[in-house]
């Protein structure tokens, strides 16, 4: 995908250093997460995050909160008790 910017603003909006594409990557996939469009685990693979930990604190820069209920919780600690944790 392409996203084109005139070259004085894209000089401006990476003046700090930082990585524009990233940038617009995030937002991007932060926004169609909070839709609802994409899941945790698609979320976590767009990104390049390789755990959930990892995810939920991108995340929670973000104040982005993902519903975590009883059942998450026993699938963890199911995960937890077979990994010998």
């Amino acid at each position: 995908m392409t996203v084109p910017i005139p070259d004085d603003l894209a000089r401006r909006l990476t003046a700090d250093g930082g990585d524009l594409a990233r940038r617009a990557l995030e937002a991007f996939a932060v926004e169609e997460f909070r839709a609802g469009r994409l899941t945790p685990p698609e979320l976590r693979t767009l990104l390049g995050f390789g755990t959930r930990a990892a995810l939920d604190a991108f995340l929670k820069a973000r104040n982005v909160f993902v519903d975590y209920d009883l059942t998450d919780l026993d699938d963890d600690r199911r995960d937890l008790d077979r990994l010998g944790l």
